[in-house]
């Protein structure tokens, strides 16, 4: 006999004939209303199922498992944590949830401002999963890769796919989300890239989805967020050539910031595509004034690109730098593990996505966001410069303005999930005390629109499954209905 949990076939039964095929069974196979347990959950059963590994709270290493990657989560208590080796102990664990009526959640990096990564039932992690291979113009990547193995892997054969920059968060998170980084105005979103994806579904299917096969779930996949249709195992991505970026950035007095502002924000969505920007407003205990920046990163020579920023902004810059350096280099410094090895730009730890000589650190902060489909008004400019000189007491706050445009503009808001294609800017909203966050956010509210990314989720947001996927919700919410049909992914904010 198969030793994979035997309880499997008696849940899954009606849908043996599908199994991994990815075939949609008719709506006669699919499983209705489980019947409540008996008795305890047999978490043994289900270790003995897995070929990964199952943390409980008795295990020596479930203080370190349970952890993500904001501390002010630590607090979390899950009843358990799969490591999950293979899609079959994906299943598995969807069979077990959904037996004993115990909530499920989705891990990879660890990285959800809300801390929905984990949970008080089951947290599903599928960061042994994380393989980067190559294949002619398409990298297929597990969907526990962090973003430095999936760019140090990539940049041994000259290629890379458009991504983040934190250097622990998981592939799989940012691109069910949409994925903004610094060479999308270059070559679109994460979700842009993908090609295919792999997903076990709600009632453990493993379904193959793409343009043809499975389009509606490829299409939700593609900016309609981590955790709502299945747990993503494997991405396949379009690659593209990419060997030396410079990095660069220029920095202001803080007196000249209203007027970077409105320079930034007129010339860096409609800049050379190959060019991308952030504006940065910073507060930091060990600044007698806040600071205002725009980092970039050129595909090219970023000569061209400072002179036109500093030009559109009408002010001199105190201080400005640039250098050349190979792609894996330059997102190491993007990432804040600038010289230092691959393995030390992960988390310490001995589990999955961890490395012992890593010295990556865990952070405290939460999010809020907005996403700009207009320039701000000088009121609203005035506004937010106004909330980094008031208070005496001085933290590391932040807001980060990265343009859109460019490559990501030239897809329609509903050929994927991710709706924002014809956004100026996204804005992030960064600091440990949610008081200054909440207070910031409501006062650029009026001039946003009521507007979000969902990879930086908000639990205090209202509207927000309209401000994340505007108009592509009805859509969404259709196919988390066909998917999930029971709601066993589930979380405050679930489609």
């Amino acid at each position: 006999m198969d030793r994979r949990w035997v309880l499997k076939a008696t849940l899954l039964g009606p849908l043996a004939a599908a199994g991994c095929s990815g075939e949609k069974p008719s709506p006669d196979d699919r499983p209705s209303r489980r019947p409540r347990p008996t008795g305890p959950a047999d978490w043994n059963a289900l270790e003995r199922g897995l070929d990964g590994t199952l943390i409980r709270p008795s295990d020596a290493s479930y203080a370190q498992a349970r952890r993500l990657h904001i501390p002010r989560f630590d607090r979390s208590e899950p009843a358990g944590i799969a490591y999950c080796a293979t899609p079959q102990d994906v299943s598995e664990c969807m069979a077990f949830a959904t037996l004993q009526r115990i909530p499920v959640a989705m891990r990879c990096g660890g990285h959800s401002y809300a801390g929905w990564s984990t949970g008080t039932g089951l947290v599903i992690d599928v960061s042994p999963m994380d393989t980067v291979k190559r294949d002619g113009g398409t990298a297929v990547v597990g969907a526990g890769t962090r973003l430095i193995d999936m760019y140090a892997g990539l940049a041994e054969h000259g290629v890379g796919v458009p991504a983040g920059s934190c250097p622990t968060v998981g592939v799989a998170g940012l691109t069910l989300g949409g994925g903004i980084g610094v060479t999308s105005r270059a070559y679109g979103l994460s979700c842009d890239a993908l090609t295919s994806i792999q997903v076990v579904t709600a009632d453990g299917r493993l379904l193959t989805c793409d343009g043809e096969q499975n389009p509606d779930l490829f299409w939700a996949c593609r900016g309609g967020g981590g955790g709502n249709f299945g747990a993503a195992v494997s991405f396949t991505f379009r690659t593209h050539e990419i060997a030396e970026v410079t990095p660069f950035s220029v920095r202001w007095a803080w007196a000249d910031a209203a007027a970077v502002f409105r320079g930034w924000q007129r010339w860096a969505p409609s800049a050379p595509d190959e060019v991308w920007t952030s504006l940065r407003l910073d507060t930091r205990p060990d600044q007698a004034t806040p600071s205002v920046e725009v980092i970039g990163v050129a595909l090219a020579d970023a000569s061209a690109p400072m002179k036109a920023l500093t030009a559109a902004a009408g002010a001199d810059p105190i201080s400005s730098t640039a250098q050349s350096s190979p792609y894996l280099d330059a997102m190491k410094f993007m990432g804040g593990c600038a010289g230092q090895t691959v393995e030390q730009c992960h988390t310490q730890g001995t589990l999955p996505g961890q490395r012992p000589n890593g010295t990556f650190p865990r952070t405290n902060y939460a999010g809020k966001s907005h996403i700009a489909y207009k320039p701000l008004p000088d009121t609203a400019i005035d506004a937010l410069l106004n909330r980094f000189e008031t208070g005496n007491d001085v933290q590391n706050r932040s807001v980060l303005l990265d343009a859109l445009g460019g490559a990501i503009g030239r897809l329609g808001p509903g050929d994927t999930a991710f709706p924002h294609r014809k956004a100026l800017f996204c804005v992030q909203y960064l600091a440990p005390d949610n008081a200054w966050l909440r207070a910031t956010h409501a006062a650029m509210e009026p001039s946003m629109g009521g507007t979000a990314y969902v990879n930086y989720i908000d639990p205090d947001l209202k509207g927000w499954a309209t401000a994340y996927y505007g108009p592509n919700l009805d859509r969404l919410r259709k196919v988390k209905a066909a998917h999930d049909p029971e709601g066993l992914l589930r979380f405050p904010q679930a489609l």
